[in-house]
């Protein structure tokens, strides 16, 4: 069966599913930690599957969930949380898998049932926004605002602002406030770097930090293909994939799909398709599920695990490269 068909994915599709509890919950694997943005990421996993109940369950844990200042935890155990830390990334996500699930079902009464819980999590997530335009990473309870700000969260945070003010828009209701955030936030990650890993050591080392702002439309199309092509010898094994960690000879699965989805992005297609048909080889031949990660001194997977976002992950870089759904376009287009 051909990666090109929706089928070839079909058991990612059933893994999510068995591991989504009965409240709607998808922890990474069965019985493990939930964290609000890789519940969202298997989510949109579901959508693509066009797992249209299940996908909407997923939504209604984060309405019944939500904190009375618009946030979540950032881990939950049986969707008890596991810490007192909030952050703004995860709290953001929301829009983005909302705005996904719209795109393939086109159901607006399910979306506008979803609408406060939308705008209270952008009234967390823009409230840590700073006079230069950044946004605190995160915030605990008993501690104060943790001053600093990430790369990839930001980048991240800017797609969900923009498909925030796509959702509000097809409701008629006023996106002028998040507009001027969106553009407060590119700005500060285009021109102010120093606002960025002040506290702690630079994570450019990490290539989510180098292709997240491509993926996520901080960058113009002439300024991704460069930075692409800058650090492409720095992240990529030939044959085997994209690097978490420069130094550390470690490919994984949902690292990988994403940078794919960002070269869809920019037009680079023979560069994106290439890079997808070499992690199908850390697929699991018995269940046809994606290991996390490959280890290649050592040829070890690792950790051992299969995530359900990294399911979710290889879902919508396949859906990117192959067009299965609606949504396909998810990061390909701007919507606002």
């Amino acid at each position: 069966m051909k990666s090109s068909n929706l089928e070839f994915y079909r058991n990612s599709i059933d893994y999510i599913l068995s591991v989504q509890n009965m409240d709607g919950s998808i922890p990474w694997e069965f019985e493990k930690k939930l964290d609000p943005w890789d519940h969202i990421e298997a989510a949109m996993g579901l959508s693509i599957g066009r797992k249209k109940e299940e996908s909407e369950k997923a939504f209604i844990w984060l309405r019944d969930n939500q904190l009375s200042d618009g946030s979540w935890y950032a881990e939950y155990l049986n969707s008890i949380p596991a810490t007192k830390r909030r952050e703004t990334n995860f709290s953001a996500y929301i829009a983005t898998g909302l705005w996904h699930y719209y795109l393939i079902f086109e159901d607006k009464d399910f979306v506008e049932t979803m609408l406060p819980t939308l705008a209270k999590a952008l009234d967390f997530v823009l409230s840590m926004q700073t006079e230069g335009g950044d946004i605190y990473w995160a915030s605990e309870e008993g501690k104060e605002i943790l001053d600093d700000s990430l790369i990839t969260g930001s980048s991240s945070i800017y797609k969900s602002l923009e498909c925030a003010a796509a959702t509000f828009d097809i409701f008629d209701k006023p996106i002028e406030s998040i507009l001027v955030s969106m553009n407060k936030l590119k700005m500060s990650i285009n021109n102010n770097p120093q606002r960025y890993d002040r506290s702690w050591e630079s994570k450019s080392r990490y290539s989510m930090d180098w292709y997240y702002p491509i993926l996520c439309g901080i960058y113009d199309k002439k300024k991704s293909i460069e930075e692409i092509n800058s650090k492409w010898a720095e992240f990529i094994v030939k044959d085997m994939g994209c690097k978490c960690v420069k130094e550390e000879p470690w490919v994984t699965v949902a690292e990988s799909s994403e940078l794919v989805t960002a070269l869809v992005k920019i037009g680079l297609y023979n560069e994106a398709e290439t890079l997808f048909n070499s992690l199908h080889q850390w697929r699991d031949e018995k269940d046809g599920l994606y290991w996390t990660g490959y280890v290649y001194p050592d040829k070890k997977f690792w950790p051992v695990e299969k995530p359900t976002w990294t399911a979710g992950a290889i879902l919508l870089a396949a859906d990117a490269l192959y067009k299965f759904t609606p949504g396909s376009e998810l990061f390909s287009k701007t919507w606002i």
